[in-house]
Protein backbone atom coordinates (compact mmCIF):
# COMPACT_ATOMS: atom_id res chain seq x y z
CA UNK A 1 0.00 0.00 0.00
CA UNK A 2 2.91 2.44 0.22
CA UNK A 3 2.69 3.95 -3.47
CA UNK A 4 -1.06 4.57 -2.71
CA UNK A 5 -0.13 6.49 0.66
CA UNK A 6 2.69 8.56 -0.80
CA UNK A 7 -0.48 9.72 -3.33
CA UNK A 8 -2.91 10.37 -0.42
CA UNK A 9 0.06 11.90 1.37
CA UNK A 10 0.37 14.20 -1.17
CA UNK A 11 -2.44 15.29 -1.81
CA UNK A 12 -3.93 15.78 2.10
CA UNK A 13 -1.01 16.05 3.56
CA UNK A 14 1.10 18.36 1.98
CA UNK A 15 -0.44 21.72 2.49
CA UNK A 16 -0.30 20.85 6.46
CA UNK A 17 3.22 20.09 6.31
CA UNK A 18 4.04 23.51 4.72
CA UNK A 19 2.15 25.48 7.98
CA UNK A 20 3.79 26.92 10.78
CA UNK A 21 0.90 25.37 12.89
CA UNK A 22 2.20 21.74 11.93
CA UNK A 23 3.19 20.60 15.59
CA UNK A 24 -0.95 21.79 16.85
CA UNK A 25 -2.17 19.96 14.36
CA UNK A 26 -0.26 16.62 14.99
CA UNK A 27 -0.64 17.19 19.13
CA UNK A 28 -4.65 17.87 18.40
CA UNK A 29 -4.49 14.43 15.98
CA UNK A 30 -2.79 12.43 18.30
CA UNK A 31 -5.49 13.63 21.11
CA UNK A 32 -8.06 12.38 19.46
CA UNK A 33 -6.42 8.91 17.96
CA UNK A 34 -5.63 8.57 21.79
CA UNK A 35 -9.18 8.62 22.44
CA UNK A 36 -10.40 6.68 19.89
CA UNK A 37 -8.35 3.58 20.46
CA UNK A 38 -9.94 3.94 23.85
CA UNK A 39 -13.40 4.23 22.35
CA UNK A 40 -12.54 0.74 19.98
CA UNK A 41 -11.21 -1.13 22.98
CA UNK A 42 -14.54 -0.50 24.66
CA UNK A 43 -16.36 -1.14 21.47
CA UNK A 44 -14.44 -4.67 21.68
CA UNK A 45 -15.51 -5.06 25.26
CA UNK A 46 -19.03 -4.07 24.73
CA UNK A 47 -20.36 -5.25 21.44
CA UNK A 48 -22.48 -8.60 21.77
CA UNK A 49 -23.02 -11.17 19.66
CA UNK A 50 -26.84 -10.62 19.13
CA UNK A 51 -26.19 -6.91 17.76
CA UNK A 52 -25.38 -6.03 14.31
CA UNK A 53 -22.58 -3.40 15.34
CA UNK A 54 -19.46 -1.40 13.61
CA UNK A 55 -17.11 0.93 14.90
CA UNK A 56 -16.15 3.75 12.31
CA UNK A 57 -13.77 6.72 12.68
CA UNK A 58 -13.90 6.59 16.75
CA UNK A 59 -18.02 5.97 16.51
CA UNK A 60 -20.06 2.44 17.57
CA UNK A 61 -22.58 2.01 14.64
CA UNK A 62 -25.68 -0.56 15.73
CA UNK A 63 -27.50 -1.16 12.71
CA UNK A 64 -31.84 -1.34 12.91
CA UNK A 65 -33.24 -4.36 12.12
CA UNK A 66 -33.15 -5.07 8.13
CA UNK A 67 -35.90 -5.32 5.87
CA UNK A 68 -37.11 -8.38 4.88
CA UNK A 69 -35.87 -7.87 0.80
CA UNK A 70 -32.21 -7.51 2.39
CA UNK A 71 -32.51 -10.21 4.26
CA UNK A 72 -33.67 -12.30 1.72
CA UNK A 73 -31.24 -11.66 -1.26
CA UNK A 74 -28.38 -11.55 1.49
CA UNK A 75 -29.42 -15.17 2.46
CA UNK A 76 -29.77 -16.14 -1.37
CA UNK A 77 -26.20 -14.64 -1.91
CA UNK A 78 -24.91 -16.28 0.25
CA UNK A 79 -26.35 -19.94 -0.40
CA UNK A 80 -24.95 -19.83 -3.41
CA UNK A 81 -21.47 -18.26 -3.06
CA UNK A 82 -21.17 -20.75 0.25
CA UNK A 83 -22.44 -23.47 -1.85
CA UNK A 84 -19.59 -23.02 -5.21
CA UNK A 85 -16.61 -22.03 -2.10
CA UNK A 86 -17.45 -25.45 -0.90
CA UNK A 87 -17.86 -27.80 -3.05
CA UNK A 88 -14.67 -26.59 -4.74
CA UNK A 89 -12.21 -25.78 -1.52
CA UNK A 90 -12.11 -22.42 -2.44
CA UNK A 91 -11.81 -20.48 1.27
CA UNK A 92 -14.50 -19.31 3.07
CA UNK A 93 -17.53 -17.57 3.00
CA UNK A 94 -18.89 -15.51 5.79
CA UNK A 95 -21.78 -13.92 7.07
CA UNK A 96 -23.01 -10.29 8.60
CA UNK A 97 -21.64 -11.40 12.01
CA UNK A 98 -17.93 -11.90 10.89
CA UNK A 99 -16.11 -8.98 12.21
CA UNK A 100 -13.56 -7.73 9.70
CA UNK A 101 -11.31 -5.58 11.60
CA UNK A 102 -8.81 -3.02 9.52
CA UNK A 103 -6.49 -0.44 10.73
CA UNK A 104 -8.92 2.18 12.21
CA UNK A 105 -12.59 0.43 11.72
CA UNK A 106 -14.20 -2.67 12.43
CA UNK A 107 -17.15 -4.06 9.58
CA UNK A 108 -19.65 -6.57 9.48
CA UNK A 109 -20.22 -6.95 5.75
CA UNK A 110 -23.22 -8.77 4.53
CA UNK A 111 -20.65 -11.39 2.96
CA UNK A 112 -17.53 -11.95 2.95
CA UNK A 113 -15.12 -14.21 0.97
CA UNK A 114 -11.28 -15.49 2.04
CA UNK A 115 -8.64 -17.39 -0.13
CA UNK A 116 -7.64 -20.61 1.29
CA UNK A 117 -4.38 -19.15 1.90
CA UNK A 118 -6.17 -16.82 4.71
CA UNK A 119 -9.02 -19.15 5.48
CA UNK A 120 -6.42 -21.65 6.72
CA UNK A 121 -5.25 -19.86 9.45
CA UNK A 122 -8.77 -18.55 11.32
CA UNK A 123 -8.96 -20.50 14.92
CA UNK A 124 -12.17 -21.74 16.73
CA UNK A 125 -12.30 -18.80 18.93
CA UNK A 126 -11.14 -16.00 16.87
CA UNK A 127 -13.42 -12.75 17.00
CA UNK A 128 -11.54 -10.24 14.86
CA UNK A 129 -10.61 -11.35 11.05
CA UNK A 130 -8.38 -9.47 8.40
CA UNK A 131 -9.48 -7.81 4.94
CA UNK A 132 -11.25 -10.69 3.09
CA UNK A 133 -10.86 -11.17 -0.49
CA UNK A 134 -14.57 -10.26 -1.28
CA UNK A 135 -16.78 -8.18 0.06
CA UNK A 136 -20.54 -8.19 -0.56
CA UNK A 137 -22.92 -5.16 0.47
CA UNK A 138 -26.57 -4.90 0.81
CA UNK A 139 -27.88 -1.54 0.16
CA UNK A 140 -30.42 -0.34 2.89
CA UNK A 141 -31.49 2.89 3.21
CA UNK A 142 -29.28 3.59 6.63
CA UNK A 143 -26.06 1.58 5.45
CA UNK A 144 -25.98 3.50 1.75
CA UNK A 145 -23.15 6.33 2.42
CA UNK A 146 -21.23 4.32 4.80
CA UNK A 147 -21.61 1.42 1.66
CA UNK A 148 -20.26 4.01 -0.90
CA UNK A 149 -18.11 6.05 0.91
CA UNK A 150 -15.71 4.80 4.36
CA UNK A 151 -16.31 1.18 3.47
CA UNK A 152 -16.00 2.13 -0.43
CA UNK A 153 -12.77 3.64 0.61
CA UNK A 154 -11.19 1.68 3.38
CA UNK A 155 -12.58 -1.82 1.97
CA UNK A 156 -9.97 -0.35 -1.06
CA UNK A 157 -7.48 0.85 0.85
CA UNK A 158 -6.94 -2.23 2.56
CA UNK A 159 -6.51 -4.76 -0.97
CA UNK A 160 -10.51 -5.97 -1.03
CA UNK A 161 -9.91 -7.60 -4.74
CA UNK A 162 -13.35 -7.00 -5.59
CA UNK A 163 -16.71 -5.62 -4.04
CA UNK A 164 -20.02 -6.24 -5.02
CA UNK A 165 -23.18 -3.67 -3.93
CA UNK A 166 -26.12 -4.94 -4.19
CA UNK A 167 -29.68 -2.74 -4.27
CA UNK A 168 -32.37 -5.36 -3.50
CA UNK A 169 -34.94 -2.67 -4.13
CA UNK A 170 -33.68 -2.06 -8.04
CA UNK A 171 -32.49 -5.58 -7.98
CA UNK A 172 -29.05 -4.79 -9.35
CA UNK A 173 -25.53 -6.07 -8.46
CA UNK A 174 -22.63 -3.25 -9.34
CA UNK A 175 -19.43 -5.43 -9.43
CA UNK A 176 -16.57 -3.50 -8.53
CA UNK A 177 -12.68 -4.48 -9.37
CA UNK A 178 -9.36 -2.96 -7.36
CA UNK A 179 -7.28 -1.47 -9.94
CA UNK A 180 -4.54 0.72 -9.11
CA UNK A 181 -5.47 1.14 -5.73
CA UNK A 182 -9.07 1.87 -6.33
CA UNK A 183 -12.47 0.63 -7.29
CA UNK A 184 -13.19 0.54 -11.26
CA UNK A 185 -17.22 -0.64 -11.93
CA UNK A 186 -17.01 -3.49 -14.02
CA UNK A 187 -20.24 -3.58 -14.49
CA UNK A 188 -24.01 -2.38 -12.97
CA UNK A 189 -26.20 -5.54 -13.92
CA UNK A 190 -30.20 -6.06 -13.84
CA UNK A 191 -29.72 -9.78 -15.16
CA UNK A 192 -27.69 -12.22 -16.86
CA UNK A 193 -24.53 -13.58 -15.54
CA UNK A 194 -22.30 -11.95 -13.21
CA UNK A 195 -18.60 -14.02 -12.90
CA UNK A 196 -16.51 -12.98 -9.84
CA UNK A 197 -12.84 -12.45 -9.99
CA UNK A 198 -12.47 -12.97 -6.60
CA UNK A 199 -14.22 -16.35 -6.31
CA UNK A 200 -12.50 -19.25 -8.65
CA UNK A 201 -14.93 -20.22 -11.34
CA UNK A 202 -18.20 -18.25 -10.01
CA UNK A 203 -20.83 -17.46 -12.34
CA UNK A 204 -23.91 -16.61 -11.17
CA UNK A 205 -27.47 -15.41 -12.90
CA UNK A 206 -28.12 -12.05 -11.11
CA UNK A 207 -31.64 -12.66 -10.84
CA UNK A 208 -31.03 -15.71 -8.52
CA UNK A 209 -29.80 -13.01 -6.33
CA UNK A 210 -33.82 -11.44 -6.02
CA UNK A 211 -36.15 -14.44 -7.55
CA UNK A 212 -36.75 -17.14 -5.07
CA UNK A 213 -37.82 -20.15 -8.11
CA UNK A 214 -34.13 -19.05 -9.74
CA UNK A 215 -32.38 -19.16 -6.98
CA UNK A 216 -33.02 -22.64 -5.97
CA UNK A 217 -32.38 -23.03 -9.75
CA UNK A 218 -29.24 -21.52 -9.79
CA UNK A 219 -28.62 -23.61 -6.94
CA UNK A 220 -29.18 -26.94 -7.78
CA UNK A 221 -27.12 -25.90 -10.33
CA UNK A 222 -23.80 -25.57 -8.29
CA UNK A 223 -24.85 -28.93 -6.41
CA UNK A 224 -24.70 -30.58 -9.36
CA UNK A 225 -22.68 -29.14 -11.95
Amino acid sequence: MGGRWYNARMTVLDPLLHSPRLPQFVQELESILDAERAARVRFFDDVREDQKAEFINGEVIVHSPARFEHVATSDNLLQLLKTHVTKHNLGFVGHEKLLISLTRNDYEPDISFFVPAKAAKFTPDQMKFPAPDLVVEILSPSTQSMDRGVKWEDYAAHDVNEYWIVDPGEQTIEQYLLEGGTYKLAVKIQDGIIKSRAIRGLELPVRAAFDAKLHLEALAGIING
